[in-house]
């Protein structure tokens, strides 16, 4: 399985002052540091119109109070080619009742999400836990910080135990100091500090420190109370300073104003862990205990500072077993008598901090940063196996609906005056990759298709001769083999191509044999598939060989008597049924220890060589491995081909599903109706049909590959919906299926309509 290439982070970012942006910066560059490849960054949240000045991290930015901009994030997330999305989820973040927009987003993401839950209620109102269960539905994994979590999520939202992963909040990886290295630096030398750090708000406590402090400056006349951080920014907005300015003249009520200094500001992390690094004992004096996790807990005693703090869920979990000192809540005697207890005894104060900075070793930035990888991982693989499915869409159905009409419009949208360019950035042509056999021997294959059933098409005949002079510039008479890759600026790229090119190329030239109308399209093609051949004798490789076969039994219909080729046909399609072994397993029935691409194309050549040279052990062969390949992708009544993230390999229980690609439900449909004029067997027509409606999104999905505006294909399915691109290998493999079905449907009519006259 391919590990994760990209990842898009949600959630409020630097310089936006919040905790949140701060988890967020640090979390996307810590990842992003741990792993070398990932691409990371971020969605923003913004809670003003202006937004902010993001670096360049941020690429796309969401006003919390607009719905519209969270359906654009969806859209620009699912063209951005991410593997996963990590949410950070605070209910105030996001616009709506109880955050519902972010909802929006969710829904439309055909990406895996891994939601970290910043805030867990235990009491939730109907809004709030009908939200959050929506939002863990959504997800494929959330994240919690505290073992507590993880319990309320499963009995009170009803969150499956599986789904919740725990991971610590990240902290900066710092040394284990003395707190007098750093008190120079704040004029605090000789003092002992106590510290409470974060933005300002009225649910923090301090002023129940400030109570406490005039009993601790009796005991120790040396402490210093430090308070860093601004007003929160709501705060200010609704209720300015007061908060804060209610805590100054607290401070000098209490006559301690001298032994107290506030810091008003919103300060980097490299000051604040020189604050950290400096204070005796920390603070956190909460008034309730509905706090689920706390960074600024978490950085302290990252850092190894004695704390004391009010019981509140996170403070439970995270200083039991002597890390941390807990009072009660509003009780500023209890918060004294502990900040006094420690600086009365350096042996419990060193050992409470020894406690705490182990503990926490395993929270710094860089192996939680793992932790989230690990688990990003875990996703991708878990939406491969169990993708999510899409919409209902119309496909095609026995008797009720029509075949889509061909549509040629990207096929020349693709193709320029040397051919048929390679790929496609979504659906514009990509110039870079150029041109190659490969795609142009199949587009000559559709062209001349097309001309049995499409007579109007005026520039037919055009493209139909561009695709067929590529294929005869692509032959080098010194080797006798057809060259393959060719750049933009028509130099060919190397002097030999593959064998499945040299295979496609006769497979192109015999159609075309048989097929074409023009005369001199008619000669080129022969006159080139004669001087090509011999070539055919030196391939190895079965699929390549399969190929070739296909376009000399094309060919032989219409050149019957041509013993030459028909002699070259029986030695090749001898060598291919050679590599099955005689006694093939029941279990495996295949010439090879895995499965991989295009992989009809070996029945479909062995049961027209078993038909046209009366060899019924080949057509026995046919049949019996094109039953097992439709056992092994046909799942609930659809066809979920074997995917190119692995293949499928022998003795493995289950084939890899994604990516799916186009070509293998081309192959297969050519097989099955193949199989269906062999034997009138109405299994083989309903497969067939199974196969088309894969294009129409019968499949893993219910995702359509194929582009009813453009006339392309998409170019692939993928766990996360269908590959945007629309190149030449998707296309084309769509209109050779749109055209079979369109000419096996004229077949069957004309069958119906002499049927009567034959009887009679």
């Amino acid at each position: 399985m391919e590990r994760i290439k990209a990842v898009a982070f949600i959630g409020n970012y630097l310089p936006r002052m919040c905790g949140i942006a701060t988890f967020t910066t640090d979390l996307v560059n810590a990842v992003s540091k741990a792993t070398d490849g990932i691409d990371c960054w971020t969605v923003a949240m913004n809670d003003r119109m202006e937004g902010y000045r993001y670096p360049e991290k941020v690429r796309f930015e969401i006003n919390q109070s607009k719905l519209s901009e969270y359906e654009l994030a969806s859209d620009f997330l699912n063209i951005s080619q991410v593997d996963v999305v990590s949410l950070q989820h605070e209910y105030g973040i996001f616009g709506g009742d109880s955050g519902n927009y972010i909802l929006s987003l969710l829904k439309g993401l055909r990406i895996p999400v891994v939601t970290t839950l910043h805030t867990v209620l235990k009491e939730p109102t109907a809004d709030q836990r009908k939200v959050l269960a929506e939002i863990a539905s959504l997800s494929s994994r959330v994240v919690v910080m505290a073992e507590k979590a993880k319990s309320f999520l499963t009995d009170i939202y009803r969150i499956p135990a599986e789904k919740v992963s725990f991971i610590h909040h990240g902290i900066p990886d710092l040394p284990f100091v003395d707190p007098n290295y750093y008190k120079d630096q704040f004029g605090v030398e000789g003092k002992k500090v106590i510290l409470t750090f974060g933005l300002l708000s009225p649910n923090k406590g301090i002023e129940y420190m400030i109570d406490a402090l005039p009993s601790v400056v009796r005991k120790h006349p040396e402490a210093v109370y430090i308070v860093v951080g601004s007003t929160h920014p709501h705060v200010k907005k609704s209720h300015g300073e007061e908060y804060r300015q209610g805590l100054e003249r607290l401070a000098r009520t209490r006559g301690v104003g001298k032994n107290i200094m506030f810091f008003d500001r919103f300060v980097d992390k490299k000051e604040l862990c020189e604050f950290l690094g400096a204070c005796d004992v920390y603070v956190t004096p909460y008034l309730g205990e509905a706090q689920i996790v706390s960074g600024t807990l978490a950085y302290a005693m990252g850092v190894g500072a004695a704390t004391v703090s009010t019981p509140y869920w996170y403070a439970r979990e995270m200083l039991a077993e002597d890390r941390g000192i807990l009072v009660d809540f509003k009780d500023s005697k209890s918060i004294a008598d502990a900040v006094i207890k420690l600086l009365d005894d350096d042996a419990l104060r060193n050992s409470i901090r020894k406690n705490a900075y182990g503990f926490t070793r395993k929270a710094v930035w860089s192996h939680v940063a793992i932790d989230y990888v690990t688990v990003f991982n875990e996703v991708k693989i878990e939406r491969e196996r169990n993708p999510r499915m899409g919409f209902e869409t119309k496909t095609l159905e026995k008797e009720k609906s029509s075949i889509p009409e061909i549509n040629l419009s990207h096929l020349r949208a693709l193709t320029d005056d040397t051919g048929i360019i390679q790929h496609a950035a979504y659906s514009v042509p990509d110039y870079y990759h150029g041109y190659c056999v490969d795609d142009n021997a199949r587009a000559l294959i559709a062209t001349v298709m097309a001309q049995q059933l499409l007579l109007d098409e005026a520039d037919l005949l055009p493209m139909q001769k561009k695709y067929l002079a590529f294929v005869y510039h692509a032959y080098d008479e010194r080797s006798g083999w057809f060259r393959n890759f060719m750049d933009y600026r028509r130099n060919w790229l190397e002097d030999k191509g593959s064998e499945d090119s040299q295979g496609r190329a006769i497979w192109s030239l015999g159609v075309s044999s048989a097929l074409s109308r023009e005369e001199g399209c008619l000669a080129l093609s022969t006159t080139l598939f004669h001087r090509s051949f011999r070539m055919l004798e030196e391939l190895r490789s079965p699929r390549a060989i399969a190929f070739a076969l296909v376009g000399i039994h094309a060919y032989l219909s219409r050149f019957s008597g041509d013993s030459e080729v028909r002699r070259l046909r029986e030695k090749l399609a001898l060598k291919l049924f050679g590599f099955f072994p005689e006694k093939t397993g029941e279990k495996w029935p295949w010439m090879e220890d895995m499965l991989a691409y295009d992989n009809a194309k070996v029945p479909q050549a062995l049961l027209l060589s078993g038909q046209w040279m009366q060899r019924e052990d080949i057509s026995e062969l046919g049949f019996k491995v094109l039953n097992w390949l439709i056992d092994i992708q046909k799942e609930s009544g659809r066809f979920s081909s074997i995917g190119n993230r692995g293949w499928h390999r022998r003795g493995e229980a289950s084939k890899a599903r994604f990516d799916q690609q186009p070509i293998e439900a081309q192959s297969m449909l050519e097989t099955c109706l193949l199989a269906y004029r062999m034997t009138g067997n109405e299994y083989y027509q309903e497969t067939a049909v199974m196969v088309f409606n894969w294009f129409l999104g019968q499949n893993d999905l219910n995702v359509p590959l194929y582009d009813y505006a453009t006339g392309g294909c998409r170019d692939g399915l993928t766990p996360d919906g269908a590959n945007k691109n629309q190149g030449a290998e998707s296309t084309v493999a769509w209109l050779i299926s749109l055209l079979s079905m369109h000419g096996f449907k004229a077949e069957q009519e004309r069958l119906q309509y002499v049927k009567p006259f034959e009887e009679s």
